[in-house]
């Protein structure tokens, strides 16, 4: 999976890097969070982010709170790593719309159980996100019966778009995704067998 890293200590960078590599994850990384907010905004953008709160140019909840104002139908799953660990700052956090929170210093076997979750969230958002757009892209071919259909006053044939005309039943099978099953009214079947209906 690629990841994210917005962390301007060199240190915790190179340390946050080479845990991400050695798990096998690609890493991208963002000096400020300046940097970091035009990465996630990028169409390609990196589906997690771990952020850290005190940065140069924009601090780690001022990312997140932009990323959550655009609301896209893939939104990143974003992790605060930081030292502000009171429990005043992970409800902050939090409630600026992380998605999860982990003080600083932290134990790598705890980041990767949180990455690990993460990745599960992302797979379920990919899986909603790819089910809303099979059904929008069904409703864009499901050609409704709207307005006013030519219909024979005699035969009860409807034109179609081509202008050849068709049975009602040839046309709707077409136009929806209606099907047919055949049976006989009590109207008429009391005109096709009269001796059944004294």
């Amino acid at each position: 999976m690629r990841i994210l890293i917005a962390e301007d200590d060199t240190t915790s960078r190179f340390v946050l890097e080479n845990l991400l590599n050695k798990e096998g994850h690609e890493v991208a990384v963002a000096l400020n969070g300046a940097e970091a907010l035009k990465m996630l905004q990028q169409p390609d953008a990196p589906r997690l982010a771990i952020l850290d709160w005190i940065m140069p140019e924009m601090d780690g909840l001022e990312v997140v709170r932009q990323i959550r104002q655009q609301h896209t139908e893939r939104p990143p799953y974003i992790i605060m790593l930081t030292t502000k660990a009171e429990k005043a700052d992970i409800i902050t956090g939090l409630r600026a719309g992380a998605n999860d929170y982990l003080p600083k210093p932290f134990n790598a076997g705890e980041l990767y159980a949180r990455i690990e979750a993460g990745r599960r969230m992302i797979e379920i958002q990919d899986a909603l996100a790819d089910k809303i757009a099979e059904l929008q892209q069904t409703l864009e071919h499901i050609r409704t019966l709207r307005g006013l259909l030519p219909i024979c006053a005699n035969c009860k044939k409807i034109r179609n778009d081509q202008g050849y005309w068709e049975k009602v039943e040839v046309y709707i099978r077409n136009h929806t995704e209606a099907d047919f099953t055949h049976g006989i009214c009590p109207e008429c079947a009391k005109k096709l067998y009269p001796e059944l209906y004294p």
